[in-house]
């Protein structure tokens, strides 16, 4: 059960004092405090664990503090959706808002090579009008002897260029938790120019121990990619770990499925799920065409492979597209073969942004007969 206190509850007042003293009353049941900071609010949410059933709800929201008692209905607890159309969905950082209304694209390198590709692509962006990137500085490879990333070493000047080019956030894979007290540090030496949002890859997805890591600490987002050989709802449930640790400022990433019957793409694209995540969850939700489908092929009709896919995140209603781009392809570390290159990006945004109008179209066309 999820009790939802009134916008701004000062804990601090003697309606929330009253309120908790209730509830800690409750025989056989555990309670759990979840805040939510949003740009012009504070809510607070309280988790109800244990044997539930029986507890009257209208007797509950009789309690001063509490807005209103909704019965959970998905093991989501934290970022379940339960019926209620009213909760909120996404947060807000460092200037930008993520939910499952917004849309932005993190086009950029999936692993930092040097100093020169990172600014000429961050220069790319924002002379194309954009506030987000991806910058890979540690990287988990398959092969043990293929290159990891150059890891803290190359965090200040990608945090230092971020800055000078106008990049608000940087979505940025961790294997260790460790690497956040690193990203932490060097964002205070170099005066904060920028904001990170923590990427977990496929490989990580039920890292359980790094998943409660990042949720301890809610300075920075969390960007959780789909397990690559596990079910969607073990997917999910492990987004909830971030949630149940604390901090639910959480996207999920759809990044495709690992099996021979995506061939000759590197996976099956699985972006029909986009609308699913969004019924489920608050989440807002990303789609990763890159390694969907893992080359720089050209279809008959001109357009990228790529480019077609993140087409059909888009027109299901992504909120966000994780894709690689890089200044020289040939010279990457990392994906290269994958990469789109700077003269690629002018149109791709352009086709993302008619995918978009497209997708606000169709749902114009729906909320008519709704």
């Amino acid at each position: 059960m999820l009790i939802i206190l009134h916008p701004d509850t000062d804990i601090s007042s003697e309606a929330y004092r009253e309120t908790l003293n209730f509830i800690d009353a409750l025989p056989g049941v555990a309670s759990k405090v979840h805040e939510i900071q949003g740009r012009q609010q504070k809510l607070t949410e309280i988790y109800l664990l244990g044997d539930t059933k029986k507890l009257n709800a209208e007797e509950l929201e009789a309690l001063p503090a509490v807005e209103r008692v909704v019965r959970i209905s998905e093991e989501y607890r934290i970022l379940g959706r339960h019926a209620d159309s009213k909760r909120t969905t996404g947060f807000h950082y460092n200037g930008l808002t993520f939910d499952q209304e917004s849309f932005h694209v993190f086009a950029g390198l999936c692993a930092v090579d040097n100093p020169t590709h990172v600014e000429e692509m961050m220069r790319a962006l924002k002379e194309n009008g954009q506030q987000c990137t991806r910058m890979g500085a540690y990287k988990p490879r398959t092969n043990p002897y293929t290159f990891q990333g150059h890891g803290k070493d190359c965090l200040p000047y990608v945090f230092e260029l971020a800055g000078k080019y106008g990049i608000k956030v940087i979505a940025m894979e961790i294997t260790h938790e460790s690497h956040i007290e690193e990203i932490d540090e060097c964002l205070e030496k170099t005066g904060r120019p920028t904001g990170v949002m923590l990427q977990i890859g496929t490989r990580n997805t039920q890292n359980f121990e790094l998943l409660k890591a990042i949720g301890r600490q809610k300075e920075y987002p969390a960007l959780l990619k789909r397990g690559f050989g596990i079910s969607l709802n073990e997917s999910l449930n492990a987004a909830e770990y971030l949630a149940s640790e604390g901090n639910a400022n959480v996207v999920f990433c759809l990044r495709g499925m690992k099996t021979d019957g995506g061939a000759p793409h590197r996976n099956l694209v699985d972006f029909a799920h986009v609308p699913v995540i969004k019924r489920l969850t608050r989440m807002p939700v990303c789609v990763d065409p890159s390694h969907s489908v893992g080359n720089h092929e050209r279809a008959p009709d001109g357009i990228l492979e790529v480019t077609h896919a993140t087409a059909q995140g888009i027109i299901a209603g992504a909120n966000m597209v994780l894709v690689d781009f890089h200044p020289h392809p040939s010279k990457a570390l990392v994906d290269g073969p994958q990469a789109l290159t700077l003269p690629d990006l002018p149109a791709f945004l352009e086709d993302a942004n008619l995918c978009r109008e497209t997708y606000l179209k169709r749902q114009a066309i729906y909320k008519k007969i709704i």
